[in-house]
């Protein structure tokens, strides 16, 4: 039986098929070159984990009790809507070890299909964020032949931006210092013509985004479940955002078969804008 949700908000309560929701909201039509769409999503316990260190590695993974193939289907939607990936080179060193899956194509065939079918190229660019520089490209972005971008500080190690350039990449500086910013970073992007990007990143991109103006709307699927756990990852560190952390929710929807038929919330967020942050 395919998967269904209930819509909680906006009210009334209604039923709806889990495939296709995220793809109604068609996020590649809400972006432009002078003002990108910019999407996040992440998945979160009850407790605010996103992720647990491993003791001892300083490597961190997703919980199983996080894990649930209808959160999965709905990031390969948000996906599939991407004009361009934002990635980071911690996920490319995890993926060349082992300890995360590669999830930088549309690899579904409805879903393939689906960007056909809306005018998008086969596959998504992807920009990798990096301050050191030192990632493996993986194997797949060449096979599948998408465009690769590489984004960094201005004080990033000049040997490694030339070796990168030497090599054919695009090398986009986006910081005054050594880490990316988002507003450069998404300027940069949208000069290059693209739309909407979809942030396959963690929470550095996600606070960078955040503090400023640049995030447009953030996805979280809320798994019903307590993890614990001394060493772990929230969806934000460092210093408080203040009213740039102000957000308004503007759907939900409830999935009783969660991660351990626990259940889980299906969360859609949007910033406020600059002008009723000041209130």
């Amino acid at each position: 039986m395919a998967a269904r949700l209930l819509r909680l908000y906006p009210g009334p309560p209604q039923e709806r098929a889990l495939a296709g929701t995220y793809l109604a909201h068609k996020l590649h039509r809400l972006g432009s070159a002078e003002a990108p769409f910019v999407y996040a999503d992440f998945v979160c316990s009850l407790d605010g984990r996103i992720a647990l260190e491993e003791p001892g590695t300083g490597a961190s993974h997703l919980p199983a009790g996080l894990i649930s193939g209808n959160d999965f289907r709905l990031l390969l939607e948000l996906q599939a809507q991407a004009d361009c990936l934002i990635t980071h080179g911690g996920y490319l060193r995890a993926i060349a070890e082992g300890r995360l899956d590669d999830i930088l194509q549309v690899g579904t065939r409805d879903l393939a299909q689906w960007r056909r079918d809306n005018g998008l190229a086969p596959q998504p660019a992807v920009a990798v964020a990096s301050a050191s520089l030192d990632f493996p490209i993986p194997e797949s972005l060449v096979r599948a032949e998408q465009r690769v971008f590489i984004a960094t500080g201005a004080a990033a190690p000049a040997d490694r931006i030339e070796a990168l350039r030497a090599r054919g990449y695009d090398v986009i500086i986006a910081g005054k210092g050594k880490s990316v910013e988002g507003a450069p970073l998404t300027r940069a992007l949208g000069q290059r013509g693209f739309h909407s990007l979809f942030l396959l990143a963690g929470p550095r991109m996600l606070e960078t985004m955040l503090r400023d103006g640049m995030l447009s709307r953030l996805y979280i699927t809320i798994a019903h479940r307590i993890l614990g756990g001394e060493e772990f990852h929230s969806l934000i560190s460092g210093p408080e955002l203040g009213l740039a952390g102000r957000l308004r929710m503007t759907s939900l929807y409830y999935d009783m078969a969660g991660p351990g038929d626990a259940g889980q919330w299906f969360a859609q967020f949007e910033p406020l804008p600059s002008n009723d942050r000041a209130r």
